[in-house]
């Protein structure tokens, strides 16, 4: 019998820049990927204030499936969002120092097999992440919004692809 070679690890694509005029086009962009998006998917917004993060989420959740209301949960740092295939947890790390991740139970979140997690501002929480995640950086300039997607192993580069795959 003849040994099989072992598959390489599948790779993530190279990085994507979008350019979205508005925010209902920004909305249109975060719903593609929101709705490959599946449990256990980590998706990470960065960048400044007003730039376009809630706007995002909103976008990914109808994506996602969701119907009602999406607003940003910067002052209850957390809000879930039931979906038929899993629970989006949209999260708002804005608040938060890396001595409060303990009381937060952010690990269990992330390691949720059944979770999706949307999470604002992730820089402090970065260290307790799994690695493969989508970072998603947004700026705004000139009336358009930059969105530059990363992703870092197969999971998120299952939903970097989502951007190649429909109208945008």
């Amino acid at each position: 019998m003849t040994p099989k070679a072992a598959r390489p690890a599948p790779q993530a694509p190279g990085p994507i820049e979008l350019v979205a005029r508005g925010e209902e086009e920004t909305r249109r962009i975060a719903a593609l990927v929101g709705a490959r998006s599946r449990g256990g998917d980590i998706v990470c917004l960065e960048g400044p204030l007003g730039s376009g993060k809630t706007t995002f989420a909103q976008g990914f959740a109808r994506g996602a499936g969701f119907k009602g209301q999406v607003a940003s949960p910067t002052f209850a740092i957390a809000r879930r969002y039931k979906l038929r295939r899993a629970t989006l947890h949209h999260l708002d790390l804005f608040r938060l120092e890396t001595k409060d991740l303990p009381n937060v139970a952010l690990e269990e979140t992330f390691d949720d097999a059944k979770a999706i997690c949307l999470v604002e501002w992730p820089e402090v929480a970065r260290r307790i992440m799994p690695e493969d995640r989508l970072e998603v950086r947004l700026s705004h300039e000139a009336g358009a919004r930059r969105l530059f997607f990363a992703a870092s192993g197969p999971r998120s580069g299952r939903l970097l692809a989502a951007l190649g795959d429909g109208p945008l």
